[in-house]
This record gives C-alpha cells, sequence and structure tokens, in this order.
C-alpha cells in the first residue's frame, strides 16, 4: 500500500518527533481518518526520505514519529528555469503544480505588459506563500524530496534586465513570430550537451515586441510549439514535457523509476 507522503518544514531526525503543520494535521485526522501508529514517508526538501508514523492525533493535533532516513534522488538531472507570465483566475497554481510534478527546478513569475494581474507589494507576498504551497502539495504526490525554488513576481522587463546568458538553452515560446522567427531545430540541439534550460511563456495575449527584443538582448531564442496557438498554461506543460522528453528522465530508465544514493 503507498503511505501518504508529508512535507515537514523543520529539521527531522531520527527518533524525534515532531508536531505537522496545522492544514496538514487537519488532512490526516479528519479525511484520511488516521489513527495512531499510522505509517507516513516524511520529508524536509533536503533531498532524504524519512520513515515516519503517527504517534498521537489530539483533534486537530498530529504529531509524528521520525525514523531512519534515505536519500532518494527523484530530480531531474536536467535543470529547468520557468518563466512564467502570471496569468488571471487559479490557473498559475495549475502551472505550478504540473510543472513541479513535471520536474521544474525554478519557477520565476513575471508581468509583462499584457498581463491581466497586477500585484502589489501585499498581494505579491501572498501570492508567493500560496505558490510555494501549492509546490509543497505537488511534492507530496509526485515523490519530490527536493522543493522548487519559486520567486517573487516581478515585471519583465526587470527580470530580463538583470538575465546574464548562461551555458544551457535560453528559450522563449511565441507562436506568432512570423518571418523573424527563428527555430531551434534538431541539429541546433544536438551540436552541444545540455545540462540546463530558461524558458519563457507569455500572457494572454503574447508578449509586445519591445519585449521580445529584450528577450533577444538577454540571448533568448524565439521557438514555436506547432501551428496552432496554445493558452499559457498549456503551452508551459507542452514545453516541459518536449524539454524533458529530450533532455530529462522522461523516457525508459533501467535504473527503475526512483534513484537512491549513498550517504
Amino acid at each position: 500500500m503507498r503511505l501518504t507522503r508529508v512535507y515537514v518544514d523543520a529539521v527531522l531526525n531520527p527518533g524525534s518527533v515532531v508536531e505537522l503543520a496545522r492544514d496538514t494535521a487537519s488532512h490526516l485526522a479528519k479525511v484520511l481518518r488516521a489513527r495512531d501508529g499510522d505509517e507516513l514517508v516524511l520529508f524536509n526538501g533536503d533531498g532524504r526520505e524519512f520513515h515516519g508514523a503517527i504517534d498521537s492525533v489530539r483533534g486537530s493535533r498530529v504529531l509524528a514519529a521520525v525514523g531512519d532516513g534515505r536519500p532518494v534522488d527523484r530530480e531531474s538531472p536536467f535543470e529547468v528555469t520557468l518563466v512564467q507570465c502570471v496569468p488571471r483566475g487559479d490557473r498559475m497554481d495549475f502551472i505550478v503544480q504540473k510543472a513541479t510534478e513535471l520536474g521544474v527546478s525554478r519557477i520565476v513569475p513575471t508581468l509583462s505588459q499584457r498581463s491581466v494581474v497586477r500585484l502589489d507589494a501585499r498581494q505579491a507576498e501572498s501570492k508567493i506563500a500560496h505558490w510555494r504551497a501549492v509546490a509543497v502539495s505537488a511534492c507530496e504526490q509526485c515523490g519530490r524530496n527536493r522543493l522548487p525554488t519559486i520567486e517573487s513576481a516581478r515585471p519583465l522587463l526587470d527580470y530580463l534586465g538583470e538575465s546574464v546568458p548562461g551555458g544551457g538553452l535560453q528559450l522563449v515560446f511565441e507562436p506568432d513570430g512570423g518571418s523573424q522567427q527563428r527555430e531551434v531545430n534538431g541539429d541546433e540541439l544536438n551540436e552541444v550537451s545540455q545540462r540546463s534550460a530558461e524558458i519563457a511563456i507569455g500572457p494572454e495575449g503574447g508578449f509586445e515586441s519591445d519585449e521580445l527584443e529584450a528577450f533577444r538582448v538577454a540571448g533568448f531564442r524565439r521557438v514555436g510549439l506547432g501551428p496552432r496557438i496554445l493558452r499559457t498554461e498549456t503551452a508551459a506543460i507542452a514545453a516541459l514535457v518536449w524539454l524533458q522528453t529530450r533532455f530529462g528522465d522522461m523516457h525508459e530508465d533501467p535504473r527503475g523509476p526512483s534513484r537512491t544514493t549513498d550517504g
């Protein structure tokens, strides 16, 4: 039987007892009907999994006993930074959840000129906390033992102004590039061993021309995702699947679905 995975924002030491976060405890007690002695898998984002068991359930308060831990590596060997223009509604929640499941290592929420969403400082802080909670929940579900970094939302041009061209791929996905669009073809990708990528996905309505010029100056190349125009959340998922299939771990692995490391 698959054990429930629980993220603990604290140091995990074998033999100790930790109190679970209120929302997690409430879910275990009220939804899963957890009882004393029920086994768990605990992790805190340092790359290890710990055997755990519920020590006590007292109303909405749940304590868990921490057992032995071991490093379990389920991270992609291909590091992807997703520069995502924040869409309206709850679509960003969906993007963060699925990007986490697909192994993204870093998410940079940005606000472009065509972005419908506008955030003041207080709203931005609240959103980041919420998106990090979404990523935690996705890690609990998909088996990752390291959390993706989610940075504070910022204007897109500010981010690009600070961007330094790196050694990996830098791609901006733009369906309507016209005659100036430069496609990255298979021959180009095969010329160099790729270990990382920084990819940018636009808002509803796409990027403005001066933003595309800023991408060019920052070292990004414009690419498409086929002949159809995709929603921003679809484009993010399609791009991540393409990259993880070509360079990451979304293929048959003779070592199995997870990797353990000594230490």
